[in-house]
């Protein structure tokens, strides 16, 4: 039981940090006896600044709902569900794994970091430190199924080690296929809707590349409205442009980036008419982004998931920190880098680059697949190949922290039957999710308020690239600020880790997050964990984050900080690359070269599927999650269905109403969803919210939990070979009125 935070009769507010996503905004609770009412934003948090979200706001009533669960259980895959003690569980998993390692060895057990695993950092931490005392390498997590482009790119071009400009500053931004005012997943920083509209109104351009009038795209002052997996297309022709009329940095290419005449080469089958009649706009759109484009001084370009889960998303990534480079959007010497890290130790601010580094080829090979690991790890999308193919590393057993893979995962079907196929599955989740109802354990973790949390997160992620993170040095320490419910049975999830740890008499060495600009340094400052006693919460947050600039103690002694505060520290003057530095930024690499001569020798090519006429493109949304606690009533009354949003044109060509149930058919298999009309969309497009649905042996019904975007997918089509990521967006498809059952039987 967790000690006591507050008086059970507390009448008045408590400042807490959001865990809704990755953004983890600065909140304000409202308890009346011990109880939370509301929770809004923190109008005097100094990075925030009074946002919040309806997904944020409702954080108090997860603890509440019916779904929560309060203890463990077990036998949920035998039908013979019945509550476990967490402790208990922990020891008759750390049985079973022993067995299977001896059987099948380490490689046998994998584990999965979903998105709030991966929020999680002190759990991640506890998690990657676990696999790595069994010594097995079948670690995976969300990246090779969101963004994995952002890994390759990053490595191939190389990092620029001072950094890019801050948003403040831009005089310009693209953004392709992604949508940050929804999303909070880069582009535009923290709290994006305010940053955009300072950025709009002091004159900052804005390009939009996608098939959406996104909230973004409605600021834009030019928004290429593209056929869906076009993006590759349009970059090429806007480059060919930016380097055909010189719009580039010469001095900066001539000092700091190698490969231009490759890159230039590459591009010229890019001709704007042609790129514009694939990608279904106008060449007189692409010729203006490209020259609006190329007047911008400080400026940045960002990609999403749309590109990324489109079938293009190393090369359009790539092709965006190219243009960057060429650009010299970066920050130059005697500029001021301000982020000079909380609760990470930044790369030291010199305006140069080591230069690429390799993105695939360096780790473990799958024994199913002609695929491996790369440097956005693990490709997740064919675990299930890993499970269902018998050989010397088929995975017997899987952890799954913070995820749910049969909602999450491409190719549903497959991952059904790798999830009943596996000896031992265990998942640690608040809920009983579509996964967890086919574990052989479900571990039920503390909620939101009654944990210790800070900000280490999203500062991690600002090592993405420019408009991700805080661009200052902020930072919030969040203690709990409620109990346990009475009478639960419930663990923070990396107490578990260890004890499942200790019950297999295994040290952990947990390895700092704060160091990954040093990796070095990352491996000397690991922090052991011997068998036993579980670490205090701070002496784990304190080891996750080993050599940050901060005392972890200390940020979570202080007031200010728990409320977020904006930590005091110079701001550091970029420093001029030494005279004896060869590292340059690579914008011509083969590999990508020849993804790039892939898509031109698409141009000129018919596009349309008469099989499969339209594209299913995914979607986020504001009101709510795309994969858990839909039951939330204040959520649900906002999308009481799974939403299929079409161009009100395409409803009335195919006889549809808005507000009927459709079938939505690919190759791979249909799902069932509610037709909706939004004219934002692209006509032949449908923009589906993913990880919605239900498992392939239930029912599926469009008016309540909907169909899962995964089923349309097969991880064995149309993948890439670097992360094995396949067709997740951009798929194409059928869409009908969904039959009643009496004309299925007819």
């Amino acid at each position: 039981m967790a000690t006591a935070v507050q008086d059970p009769k507390f009448t008045g507010q408590k400042h807490v940090m959001c865990r809704a996503c990755h953004a983890h905004c600065g909140l304000i609770v409202d308890f009346e006896d011990g109880v939370p009412v509301k929770t809004h934003g923190d109008k005097d948090n100094p990075e925030f600044e009074g946002y919040s979200c309806i997904k944020g706001r409702q954080l108090g009533s997860y603890h509440s709902l019916d779904t929560r669960l309060l203890t463990s259980y077990k036998g949920m895959k035998n039908g013979k569900k019945q509550a476990v003690h967490w402790r208990d569980a922990a020891s008759e998993i750390a049985q079973r794994l022993e067995n299977i390692v001896a059987e099948h060895g380490p490689d046998a057990v994998a584990s999965y970091v979903g998105t709030f695993g991966y929020n999680n950092v002190n759990a991640h931490a506890f998690m990657l430190a676990l696999m790595e005392s069994i010594g097995s390498t079948s670690v995976y997590d969300s990246v090779t199924i969101d963004q994995p482009g952002k890994g390759i790119a990053r490595a191939l071009v190389g990092p620029w080690l001072a950094g890019a400009p801050r948003v403040g500053d831009w005089d310009g931004l693209m953004l392709v296929g992604t949508n940050p005012v929804v999303s909070m997943n880069g582009g535009l920083g923290m709290n994006p809707a305010k940053k955009l509209h300072d950025a709009k109104k002091r004159g900052m351009e804005l390009i939009v590349i996608d098939p959406r009038v996104t909230d973004s795209a409605r600021q834009a002052d030019i928004h290429i409205q593209c056929r869906p997996g076009q993006d590759p297309i349009i970059l090429g022709a806007i480059a060919k442009v930016v380097i055909n009329e010189e719009l580039y940095d010469k001095d900066f290419v001539a000092g700091d980036v190698d490969g231009l005449e490759a890159l230039r080469k590459a591009v010229q089958p890019f001709d704007p008419g042609l790129a514009a009649e694939r990608a279904g706009v106008t060449a007189e759109e692409i010729v203006k982004a490209a020259r609006m484009y190329g007047s911008w001084k400080k400026a940045s370009i960002s990609g999403g998931t749309g590109p990324n889960m489109s079938g293009g998303g190393n090369i359009t990534e790539y092709l965006n920190l190219a243009l960057t480079s060429i650009m010299g959007h970066w920050l130059r010497e005697g500029d001021l880098n301000r982020r000079t890290g909380v609760f990470t130790k930044p790369a030291p601010p010199i305006a140069a680059t080591p230069g690429p580094i390799p993105a695939w080829g360096f780790g473990r090979k799958l024994h199913s697949r002609d695929l491996e690991q790369s440097i956005s790890g693990m490709p997740t999308s064919a675990l299930p190949d890993e499970i269902l193919t018998p050989g010397d590393k088929q995975v017997k057993a899987l952890i799954v922290l913070g995820g749910n893979p049969m909602l999450a995962w491409p190719d549903q079907l497959k991952t059904f039957e790798a999830m009943k196929e596996l000896d031992l599955l265990v998942c640690l989740d608040p809920r009983m999710s579509k996964t967890a109802e086919l574990a052989d354990y479900v571990i039920a973790p503390k909620l939101h308020y009654e944990v210790h949390g800070n900000t280490a997160a999203p500062e991690i992620y600002g090592g993405f690239g420019a408009g991700w993170g805080f661009e200052n040095n902020y930072a919030q320490a969040s203690p709990p600020i409620m109990d346990v419910p009475d009478g639960s049975d419930l663990c923070e999830e990396y107490q578990f880790i260890h004890t499942v740890a200790s019950d297999l008499g295994k040290t952990l060495n947990v390895k700092s997050w704060a160091l990954l600009a040093h990796p070095d340094e990352r491996e000397e400052k690991a922090t052991s964990f011997a068998p036993g006693e579980t670490p205090d919460v701070l002496d784990a947050w304190s080891a996750t984050l080993n050599g940050c600039p901060t005392d972890i103690k200390e940020l979570y002694a202080d007031p200010e900080a728990v409320k977020g505060k904006i930590v005091d520290a110079q701001a550091l003057l970029v420093q001029p690359k030494p005279e004896d530095w060869e590292g340059k930024l690579s914008v011509g690499n083969a590999a990508m070269m020849e993804e790039l001569a892939g898509y031109a020798a698409k141009l000129g090519e018919p596009i349309e599927d008469t099989d499969f006429p339209f594209r299913m493109i995914g979607r986020r949304m504001t009101e709510m999650h795309n994969s858990n606690w839909h039951e939330d009533p204040v959520q649900r009354k906002r999308v009481p269905h799974h939403p299929a949003f079409m161009n009100p044109l395409d409803m009335e060509q195919l006889g549809l109403e808005d507000g009927q149930p459709i079938e939505v058919e690919s190759a791979r298999a249909m799902i069932s969803c509610v037709a909706r009309s939004d004219e934002t969309v692209r006509p032949g497009c449908a923009s589906i919210p993913h990880s919605w649905g239900t498992n392939p042996d239930e029912k599926e019904d469009p008016l309540g939990a909907g169909g899962n975007t995964g089923r349309l997918t097969d991880n064995e089509v149309q993948y890439d070979k670097r992360t094995g990521i396949p067709l997740m967006s951009s798929i194409p498809i059928n869409i009908r009125a969904k039959q009643t059952q009496l004309e299925a039987a007819e």
